[in-house]
This record gives structure tokens, C-alpha cells and sequence, in this order.
């Protein structure tokens, strides 16, 4: 690829993502979202972060899913979604979860 390629790519890109982004600010008054999909739209941001976080917590170093106790991800994962259903923490509960999985990784509690 030659460079005024790669800079006609960036420029396509950047024209791409600014049009996605500003048709709702741009359209966004004359088009009505029916109240359905807007209680859809309030799990979205929901999805995406278990869509982040699942397949990290779930597959090992070797790229193999481990579903198994030596996995520290996953307990540490585990420990934090019953720290959440006890306190109804976000913040405490990721600090909750990091602390769990640092421990299980200083303390070389799996090999």
C-alpha cells in the first residue's frame, strides 16, 4: 500500500465515523424510538461490558477455554459478582474483584 492510500483510508475512516456519530445529534429530533427498543437500549451498555469481560474470565494464557477452580480470572470474577449481589457496589466492586485476583496472583496461589 502506498502512503496516499493509507491516507485516503484515514481520511474515508474519519468521514465514516463522524457521520455515524453526529446522524442522531444531526436526525435525532425527527426520529422517535419507540419506548420497547428504548427499554432494550438501557441493557446495551450492560452487554457490552459482559461481551469485554466474559471470554477474558473464561479462556486461560493458552487460548484454551478453562473452566476450571485453578483459573484465578474466573475466581476472582466469581468473587466479585457475590461481592456485587451483597453490597450494590460498582466502584467497590471492582476494586473488590482487582484486589482478589492481585492476591490470587502475588500470593502464587495457582501455578
Amino acid at each position: 500500500m502506498s502512503d496516499w492510500e493509507i491516507w485516503a483510508v484515514i481520511a474515508v475512516l474519519c468521514v465514516a465515523t463522524a457521520a455515524t456519530r453526529s446522524s442522531f445529534w444531526l436526525i435525532g429530533h425527527r426520529v422517535s424510538i419507540p419506548p420497547r427498543v428504548q427499554e432494550m437500549l438501557r441493557y446495551a451498555p450492560a452487554c457490552a461490558l459482559a461481551a469485554i469481560i466474559g471470554p477474558d474470565l473464561l479462556v486461560g494464557s493458552e487460548g484454551q477455554v478453562q473452566l476450571t477452580i485453578a483459573n484465578p480470572k474466573l475466581l476472582a470474577g466469581i468473587a466479585a459478582l457475590a461481592f456485587y449481589l451483597w453490597r450494590r457496589s460498582m466502584l467497590m466492586t471492582i476494586i473488590f474483584g482487582m484486589v482478589v485476583f492481585t492476591l490470587l496472583r502475588v500470593l502464587h496461589v495457582f501455578p
